[in-house]
């Protein structure tokens, strides 16, 4: 289970649009990362690299925890909105719920849970 204080540090890298040095400092090297139920990628450096790769492909990126984050155990949600800006200049608004398996210190396991058709920019 994470301490608040951890968990806090967690979403403040997060809300710093720092999202790949995030997983870098809080992911267990073995984590894995799923996306609406599809096929799991896993290994923090692994990880990693496909946040760059995706970061790379947008302007601009703004994000949001909605509270109140949710805490049972080692089992955590937290509401996340973001904010991209894409090359071209439209906007693309995402919010999901991510559902976190903790060990420790560390998130071992994240499901994030969003509506597909969000991905269409404005």
């Amino acid at each position: 289970m994470p301490s608040n204080e951890t968990l806090e540090r967690f979403i403040a890298r997060v809300e710093e649009n720092a999202h790949a040095e995030a997983i870098a400092e809080f992911y267990a090297p073995g984590a894995s990362i799923q996306e609406n139920q599809g096929t799991p990628r896993v290994g923090r450096e692994a990880l990693v690299e496909g946040e760059r790769k995706f970061l790379s492909t947008i302007a601009s990126v703004t994000s949001q925890c909605i509270r109140p984050v949710f805490v049972s155990g080692e089992y955590v949600v937290i509401r996340w909105i973001f904010d991209f800006g894409l090359p071209d200049g439209r906007r693309l608004r995402m919010e999901e719920l991510a559902y976190q398996r903790w060990e420790g210190e560390f998130i071992a396991a994240e499901t994030f849970f969003y509506d597909p058709a969000q991905r269409v920019p404005r």
